[in-house]
């Protein structure tokens, strides 16, 4: 079942104020409807699979194109081949491939619920922000920090950060922060929001966001 609700952001600015407030309408799963995440969870960790394990076929196994020995006289068993899969070297009979599509297809309205559903449940653990990356002119790491302590954040959570677009310096100036991640806010995805304690949103990428998802 799909319901409707209003969400109200509290915009912080660099002083750590309320400039103004942002309304949301969504559209989300019912509680019971746990279902919607866990299916765009499965099928975001599985698109990411990359099949790895491969044998190769006789035909594929290099070497082996004489005959090791006559077809008769010797007392031998024959063979054609020493590529045969009976053979130690051999090549392998129905053994792994890495050519497996291990994608698994998801509507993209369901998507589109799922993500929307995860953002309202994170709602306490949200921090909207004015627009700041347009600042960044060089890659400053102290610089961050002293933005993430006017808005008392802790570091020590793991923190994913959500710009309209991804800046270069501000990339770089988090980059050696281990608990922090950038993303740009059309990339937005299931595991992200899940696998971070906050998620701070400036307020560009939270319209990108209610642009792209349709929220």
């Amino acid at each position: 079942m799909v319901l409707q609700t209003t969400v109200i952001y509290n915009v912080h600015d660099l002083e750590s104020s309320y400039q103004h407030k942002i309304t949301l309408n969504l559209s989300i799963a019912d509680a019971k409807a746990a279902y919607v995440v866990h299916r765009a969870l499965v099928a975001q960790r599985t698109s990411q699979r990359q099949g790895t394990s491969s044998s190769k076929t006789r035909s594929e196994v290099r070497g082996g194109g004489r005959k090791p020995w006559k077809q008769k006289g010797t007392g031998k068993a024959r063979v054609g081949s020493n590529r045969s899969p009976l053979w130690r070297g051999g090549g392998v009979v129905f053994g792994p491939s890495s050519d497996i599509n291990y994608n698994k297809k998801i509507n993209q309205k369901e998507l589109q619920l799922a993500l929307r559903t995860v953002l309202y449940n994170k709602y306490n653990n949200i921090l909207v922000v004015k627009q700041f990356d347009a600042s960044f002119n060089n890659p400053s790491t102290k610089k961050i920090l002293s933005i993430f302590k006017i808005w008392k954040i802790d570091l020590n959570s793991k923190i994913l950060l959500i710009v309209n677009t991804k800046n270069l310096n501000l990339y770089l100036s988090i980059r050696n922060l281990p608990n922090i991640n950038i993303i740009a806010a059309n990339n937005l995805n299931v595991i992200d929001l899940l696998n971070h304690n906050l998620v701070v949103i400036t307020t560009d990428a939270l319209l990108k966001i209610n642009e792209v998802y349709n929220v």
